[in-house]
């Protein structure tokens, strides 16, 4: 698509009129005040960039990458996230209002939860966001592929997609990451485990990933060491994610990226979903815009995302204190004459994409077990 400049069509500049010499002219009567500039072409009106966005919004909308929300509804003694909820960040109207389309919710439980206690806490967080999307139909729906994500927008649902959860819930045991897939986990964070540690991933954790891809589930990167993550981007056959990943030469925090790993993560086609929250990019739009700008240069437009982080403890920048504000971070892009197919990736064609690479991982891994048996 043409880039989203607006050329203005400046009006004409006034001439003297001519008049007579001998007198000046008369006032003009005061009901028709005299026009500043002759008769000419009216100049364009100012592009309003909100309204742009808006309307991009509702073409292609955010698939936020990263929600908190069921471990906040945990603590709440009642909620109704489809008239509105003042206890959280990202209720029905709030995700309508700024322009979502789809989000994943996070079944991660909190670092003092260990041992045999995360599957557990694990398969609660699961059972609760079945619950919540399920009596909040009208306004939510159930997803886990590219083709589930569309339909439920189709419908005029926001699609939920599960996950990501911690690897930590599955052990040591391929058998417990397939049931935790069948009760609809898409996503898994590899760190934090024996097998997914800062020397990279051990044999074992290879195995995992390749699991993930014969499953479709997708491996997510977040705080991974980069040992692990380099290694993962190597073995996966199917696109990787970090939900919650800015640019580390911007700003030096916690789990953001350096640009070695976002060169690599370009050549895999993976997906860095750049977080709404301060510690991470910093307190202001511009400058959450300065890493989505930075991740599209280095990683390249199919290869970034946005992650509102919403309901989590992260504090947000401001301007973005929920998630109805997605239209002033477009916005703010718009202004920096991102291009209409570059925005679009961002908000939800690349999220599709990592999506459907998935599916296709995992098709073409039953394909070859099916000619393997046959064989």
């Amino acid at each position: 698509m043409a880039d989203l400049q607006v050329e203005l069509n400046a009006t004409a500049e006034a001439g003297e009129l001519d008049r007579p010499a001998a007198r000046p002219p008369e006032p003009p009567p005061i009901s028709e005040p005299a026009p500043a500039h002759p008769p000419g072409p009216e100049a364009a009106p100012a592009p309003d960039p909100l309204r742009h966005a808006r309307a991009l919004l509702a073409a292609h909308p955010v698939a936020d990458g990263y929600s908190g929300l069921p471990w906040t509804l945990r603590g709440l003694p009642w909620y109704d996230l489809e008239i509105g909820d003042s206890a959280v960040d990202a209720d029905v109207p709030r995700l309508r209002a700024g322009g979502v389309g789809g989000q994943f919710w996070s079944v991660h439980v909190p670092e003092n939860v260990t041992g045999d206690r995360v599957l557990g806490a694990t398969l609660e967080q699961l059972d609760l966001v079945k619950h919540v999307v399920g009596g909040h139909s009208d306004g939510l729906r159930l997803a886990r592929t590219a083709s589930e994500v569309a339909d439920a927008r189709h419908c005029g649902r926001i699609a939920v997609l599960i996950g990501p959860a911690r690897a930590e819930a599955i052990g040591d045991s391929l058998a417990t990451l397939r049931a935790l897939h069948a009760l609809g986990l898409c996503s898994l964070t590899l760190s934090g485990t024996s097998w997914a540690g800062p020397q990279g991933l051990t044999p074992f954790g290879e195995e995992v990933v390749r699991e993930l891809n014969r499953l479709g589930v997708l491996a997510e990167l977040s705080g991974a060491a980069e040992a692990t993550a380099h290694r993962v981007l190597a073995v996966s056959r199917a696109p990787v994610l970090f939900t919650r990943s800015g640019a580390r030469a911007l700003r030096d925090a916690p789990g953001n990226l350096p640009d070695d790993l976002l060169d690599a993560l370009g050549a895999a086609k993976g997906l860095c979903l750049v977080p709404l929250a301060a510690e991470q990019t910093g307190a202001s739009i511009r400058e959450v815009a300065d890493h989505l700008d930075h991740v599209r240069r280095l990683a390249g437009p199919e290869c970034v995302g946005l992650s509102g982080t919403y309901d989590t403890s992260a504090a947000h920048p401001e301007g973005l204190a929920d998630a109805s504000r997605y239209p002033h971070l477009i916005a703010e892009l718009l202004e920096r004459d991102w291009p209409e197919e570059d925005l679009a990736r961002l908000t939800w064609g690349n999220v599709q994409r990592v999506l459907r690479g998935a599916d296709f991982a995992a098709r073409a891994a039953r394909e070859r077990r099916r000619q393997q048996a046959a064989g």
